[in-house]
């Protein structure tokens, strides 16, 4: 029997995705209890490389869907397409699955038939140098349902309609299948046994461009989200209240971006950020978001 599909997507991401495809096939289940479904949407490096090998190795069944590159939404509905197992267990290619990773979601999925479970996260910036496997409150997230490390049974997410396509840009889709689930009720526990690390480097000088571009482009998609539930768990989330408009409208009058600017001015092409710099950055992503956040309501 078909317990669990692991599904996650991948784009231009070969240098992790060879250590991730291996610990997802180095799994304590039984190896026709589970299956791999990876989509690789429309990667242009050497993930087809990573992916020919990795199917010389696969100690379970392993599926491979291409795409052009269409976005998370879409790469995670062509992998629910293909999954077979009674629950899909939602994973990122930055993320690095321990051995028990499956069982611990069967286990919970057992333990509580037909609710999603939630499993802990480490967050590391190397997989090189992994700390001892104890997940921390340090870590913890209380999103409903963080396809970072997340499972439900599947056909449950096929009767909500999977993933909205319309979050075509970075951001809030898993968030907004977790509020249809939420509204079907179907209840969430969390299992920190289920556990995982999660590549979170420090940002370098070459990085912040993409950060704030990553930030704009995920206020465009918070309205959408906004939108389609406008209730308070949304508009917190995504800061599309009043109060928190009205002070980020106040950091850009005082010209906060244009001092963050600043303190990145003379960054070298690709060096490691100083805490100056990395605190810079951050403030500015988030007045990115937020400015962005502005214009995306005005449409």
């Amino acid at each position: 029997m078909m317990r669990a599909t692991i599904q996650f997507c991948t784009y231009n991401r070969a240098r992790l995705l060879e250590r991730v495809l291996d610990a997802c096939f180095e799994q304590t289940e039984d190896e026709d209890a589970y299956e791999v479904v990876l989509v690789d949407d429309g990667s242009t490096d050497d993930t087809a490389a990573v992916i020919a090998r990795a199917r010389t190795r696969a100690t379970c069944a392993f599926v491979v869907v291409e795409q052009p590159n269409s976005g998370l939404a879409s790469g995670r509905n062509a992998g629910i397409a293909r999954a077979r197992g009674e629950r899909i267990i939602f994973i990122d290619d930055d993320v690095l699955p321990l051995p028990d990773f499956v069982a611990e979601h069967v286990r919970a999925g057992d333990k509580y038939p037909g609710r999603i479970v939630r499993g802990g996260v480490i967050n590391v910036e190397s997989f090189d140098d992994l700390p001892p496997p104890v997940w921390s409150v340090g870590n913890y997230s209380a999103n409903y349902f963080w396809t970072t490390n997340v499972s439900v049974p599947l056909q449950t997410l096929r009767d909500v309609g999977g993933f909205d396509e319309g979050f075509s840009e970075y951001g809030w889709e898993d968030i907004d299948v977790g509020l249809r689930l939420r509204s079907a009720h179907v209840h969430a526990v969390f299992n920190p046994r289920a556990l995982a690390y999660h590549y979170k480097p420090r940002p370098r000088s070459v990085n912040v461009e993409a950060m704030l571009r990553q930030a704009r482009a995920q206020a465009r998609t918070a309205v959408r989200l906004s939108r389609l539930h406008p209730r308070w768990r949304t508009y917190l989330a995504t800061g599309e209240y009043q109060p928190a408009r009205a002070f980020h409208a106040g950091m850009r009058a005082l010209r906060v971006p244009e001092r963050c600017r600043s303190v990145l001015s003379s960054l070298a092409p690709d060096r490691e950020l100083t805490n100056a710099e990395l605190r810079a950055a951050r403030r500015l992503a988030v007045e990115s978001y937020f400015d962005e956040l502005e214009r995306a309501r005005r449409k």
